[in-house]
């Protein structure tokens, strides 16, 4: 089984059933790595880089990624509950960090003010999501539950929300040009305006 160090490179590995909570981690790059199985819940990653890696059946909640670097991340079937996603490193140079999130848990996760576009979110609970003054252009969030998450000044422009539902956002206070929602759910974008639907 690897033992994972500090200041060091990983290459091409497949980490199974690994359980390491509350740990800390400083300075680790993983590359091509496939994690699987694997328990991170409450664990510290600073200064480290996740990049084209994956995560199937995982638990990250409350995970700190504090000026960590990811891009090109497929998370399936995983919880990532809790995860302040601000405190990652987003160089400004970039739009699209090719982060897929695929049947996941990602309640009371924040992404407040990043510049994160082409995002895919298909089938996850997002409840309790803090989106406010983001920018997720032409992004994905398909099959989702947005209970309760937090839209206001976000650039939506393009974003496919079909077949999504619980969501609540204020047409005067986003940008929706182009976006995409189903006819029924999308009757919620009409509460905003106080306008009253009768039959």
């Amino acid at each position: 089984m690897t033992t994972l160090e500090n200041n060091h490179q990983y290459f091409d590995l497949h980490i199974k059933n690994k359980v390491i909570t509350q740990a800390q981690y400083c300075d680790i790059a993983f590359e091509e790595c496939q994690f699987t199985d694997c328990d991170f819940s409450n664990t510290v990653f600073t200064h480290c880089k996740f990049i084209n890696c994956s995560f199937e059946r995982c638990n990250l909640s409350l995970v700190d990624l504090s000026h960590s670097t990811l891009s090109g991340i497929e998370f399936c079937d995983s919880k990532l509950m809790g995860i302040d996603w601000t405190k990652a490193r987003w160089p400004m140079y970039h739009l699209d960090f090719e982060l897929r999130f695929i049947r996941c848990i990602l309640n009371d996760a924040s992404f407040f003010g990043l510049t994160l576009h082409e995002l895919v979110f298909d089938e996850c609970k997002l409840h309790d999501v803090d989106f406010r003054e983001g920018d997720y252009a032409h992004s994905t969030i398909t099959y989702c539950d947005c209970r309760h998450s937090l839209f206001m000044r976000t650039n939506l422009q393009g974003v496919d929300f079909t077949d999504s539902t619980e969501y609540f956002i204020d047409v005067l206070e986003n940008n929706i040009k182009h976006a995409k929602f189903s006819r029924y759910e999308a009757l919620s974008l009409l509460e905003g305006l106080g306008i009253e639907l009768v039959d």
